[in-house]
């Protein structure tokens, strides 16, 4: 088994045990980039390193802040000062079962704040300790919804019918789409998802719609899971995604982009995300981060949020004081005083203040969880029990059948400079750690995924002006793997970076070629900025292909979306983000080689 099936069958136990042991989670807590923030120094008091899951950063930053240096953080002999640090559920949770670098990862935590505490009780099986406290208090909640733009609720009978997993089924299944209900002009029915091997809420959102095709809400079976009816549900149901991913952040900010330009009702229609989230977007915020100078701006279309009838699951936000050999008794003794401050009323408030309900049940649900926002506190009714280890088990490795197929291109930059270190410890170049990232890439894709390969850069092949080299036309993996594989294996680097031709015509061939039963995207891995030397200026082309590519943007029949890497420190990140934003994707940003593999991985996690 190679290294990235290892992780890839982690990342699936990783997403059953989320909902498999004390309650489910929704989907913010896989959500953002795994990187730390900067070391504060403590002066004379003890440091206590918190890593937070990315939804609710800025509030424990706030927290911390308030925290270090008042009253509450003094300590018999000294004081405690909390350090506060991004890292992901997921990356956290095996970064903790399985060595944590701090040379690249940061400090290993005292405080471990994931998205749920289940993701505790994997990280307890993993490495046969009990590291995490799974009696540890739920900081906060946040229940799973489904996001809907408020005029396309309405068609469905938002807010007096209930709406949930079967009137999805409904649209997807008419050819009508929203011409059935009365809006033609909104096209198909569009479900935004996340991959349920990466993301909670994906997974929450597989749960649902499993009980909802049974007409339970709870102990589903593998008995329910046979049923032809449920299978067809599913299948069904899986058809009308646009896209998976590695985070509901790419479909928040692709939304609101899309609102900006007066069509939101064209990208998605709708998408499984936290009620957190539906607040944070319709204040003007879709990725919950106010960056310095960001002025937040309310997008045209609400969105609202959907509990569905079905019955739905919490995300809870636990505080684990780590049971671990770095962490020292004094560390606990200083964590623990900021735990309890934590969960004081006046700071449960604040967590109020950033869209989630109070893990303090003497804090009432009040403002922003109300109804102007587009949520409303007083559902959800109806809590939907967790299956049993064994048929969450069968749930993933049913989707892996059942989820919508992808026709992906993968485009290559094979410049010269992917000659360049990459790894000084290793002595790869960077072209070496991508081949081997994206040879163990191709065991994520299903059989049934139809795949090409494309390089790019100048003077390649015995054409003196041949920027670009198809290697392998797209083909069922199950056919070419191999290969597929070896091709990548042969790989050198070259010369120039074509970066925008070589864009374009991939983003063209997978127009012409497209396949409106699947998935359709290109990957484009690139390590610089255009260089091709034709003296055509580099401001126009971008021009041209910007405005070609936003032909596939939302609302078209043959929709095509290109998912950029910026690969190593001269990779033109913006430039690459610009290609990403005008096809309703998202770009990657790789600047360091060695993490190559990983963001591949969630890369590949949208198909």
């Amino acid at each position: 088994m190679t290294r990235r099936q290892k992780r890839w069958q982690g990342a699936s136990l990783a997403a059953l045990v989320a909902v498999a042991a004390l309650s489910a989670c929704g989907g913010g807590g896989d959500d953002g980039d795994d990187e730390g923030g900067g070391l504060e120094d403590p002066g004379d008091c003890v440091a206590v390193d918190l890593a937070s899951s990315p939804e609710k950063i800025e509030l424990m930053e706030e927290l911390a802040d308030d925290f270090n240096g008042s009253d509450a953080a003094e300590l018999d002999d000294g004081c405690a000062f909390v350090r506060v640090h991004l890292k992901s559920s997921g990356l956290a949770e095996s970064l903790l079962a399985n060595g944590w670098d701090e040379s690249t990862e940061g400090p290993r935590p005292v405080i471990w704040s994931p998205a749920a505490s289940t993701w505790g009780a994997l990280l307890n099986q993993h490495t046969g300790s009990e590291m995490a406290d799974l009696e540890a208090r739920q900081f906060m909640l946040s229940p799973l919804v489904i996001a809907m733009p408020r005029p396309m609720a309405e068609a469905l009978g938002y807010p007096d019918t209930p709406i949930g997993f079967a009137d999805i089924l409904a649209l997807t299944r008419d050819p009508q789409g929203w011409g059935g209900k009365g809006h033609p002009e909104w096209g198909q029915f569009r479900l935004g998802k996340t991959n349920p091997n990466f993301s909670t809420s994906g997974l929450a959102a597989l749960i649902a719609q499993a009980y909802a095709a049974t007409g339970k809400t709870s102990g589903l079976s593998s008995e329910d899971l046979d049923n032809p009816t449920v299978v067809q549900f599913a299948t069904d149901v899986e058809s009308s995604v646009v896209h998976y991913g590695d985070t509901t952040l790419t479909f928040l900010n692709n939304w609101y982009r899309a609102d900006m330009r007066g069509n939101a009702l064209q990208y998605v229609s709708a998408a499984a995300v936290e009620e957190k989230s539906v607040i944070d977007y319709n204040t003007g915020n879709p990725d919950g981060i106010v960056e310095p100078g960001e002025e937040a701006r309310e997008p045209r279309e609400q969105l609202v949020a959907i509990y569905p009838k079905e019955g739905t699951l919490y995300s809870n936000h636990p505080l684990f004081v780590l049971d671990a050999d770095w962490v020292s008794a004094e560390e606990r003794e200083a964590a623990d005083l900021f735990v309890e401050y934590a969960f004081a009323a006046e700071n449960q408030e604040k967590v109020l203040r950033y869209g989630f309900r109070p893990g303090n049940p003497d804090v009432p649900v009040g403002d922003p969880i109300s109804e102007e926002n587009g949520v409303n506190p007083a559902t959800p009714e109806t809590l939907l029990e967790v299956p049993q280890p064994a048929v969450l088990a069968r749930l993933l490795d049913d989707w892996s059948v059942q989820r919508k197929s992808a026709r992906v291109l993968l485009l290559i930059d094979v410049s010269g400079s992917m000659g360049d270190p990459g790894d000084p410890e290793t002595g790869q170049t960077k072209l070496d750690l991508a081949k081997s990232a994206a040879v163990e890439a191709l065991n994520m894709f299903k059989d049934d995924d139809e795949v090409g390969l494309w390089i790019f850069s100048t003077e390649l092949g015995p054409e003196a002006d041949q920027n670009i080299l198809e290697l392998q036309a797209p083909a069922r993996v199950g056919d070419v793997r191999e290969q597929l594989a070896n091709r990548i294996r042969e790989l050198a680097p070259v010369a120039n970076t074509p970066l925008y031709e070589a864009t374009e015509e991939a983003f063209r061939s997978a127009r012409e070629n497209y396949d409106p039963t699947r998935i359709n995207a290109v990957v484009v891995l690139s390590d610089g900025q255009n260089q091709d030397g034709d003296g055509t200026d580099d401001g126009d082309q971008l021009d041209a292909l910007l405005t070609s590519l936003s032909s596939s943007s939302e609302g078209q029949s043959t929709p095509v979306r290109v998912f950029p890497i910026g690969y190593g420190e001269d990779a033109d990140q913006s430039t690459l983000r610009q290609i990403a934003d005008a096809t309703s994707a998202a770009a990657y940003d790789a600047s360091d080689p060695t993490t190559i593999d990983r963001v591949l991985d969630a890369v590949i996690s949208n198909f």
